[in-house]
């Protein structure tokens, strides 16, 4: 249902980093690339960063995304990923039974501190 997602980052190069690291092992790589922003996705751009953002992110702020994971290896992948890229642990790679009995995710918030979320629904 949703065509694109952007999101604001204070800084380009620490969030290409971040977003290069993390979501290559969900099969989403960076398909577009300027100066000011790059682009994500799976042929073409879904997810989107870029700067300059007149109103920061901070923690808290109720942005939280959610990219879909083709297997429970690949959600635990991205969470080392954004982990080793410069991302926060905000929940490890795990079953979230309170959602359905098979989902499967790991949390973590971005350099800017967006809420990012790897989500596998399949049961293995």
């Amino acid at each position: 249902m949703i065509d694109h997602i952007s999101l604001g980052v204070s800084d380009i190069e620490r969030a290409k980093a971040f977003y290069d690291a993390a979501l290559a092992p969900l099969g989403f790589p960076r398909v577009m690339d300027f100066a000011h922003a790059a682009g994500y996705g799976a042929g073409r751009p879904q997810f989107w960063i870029s700067v300059p953002h007149k109103r920061p992110a901070a923690p808290g702020s109720g942005t939280h995304i959610a990219f879909t994971a083709s297997d429970r290896g690949a959600v635990d992948a991205f969470y080392q990923a954004a982990l080793a890229a410069g991302g926060s642990d905000n929940g490890a790679p795990g079953l979230r039974g309170h959602y359905h009995p098979d989902y499967y995710a790991a949390f973590v918030i971005d350099p800017d501190g967006n809420r990012v979320e790897a989500v596998c629904h399949h049961s293995i």
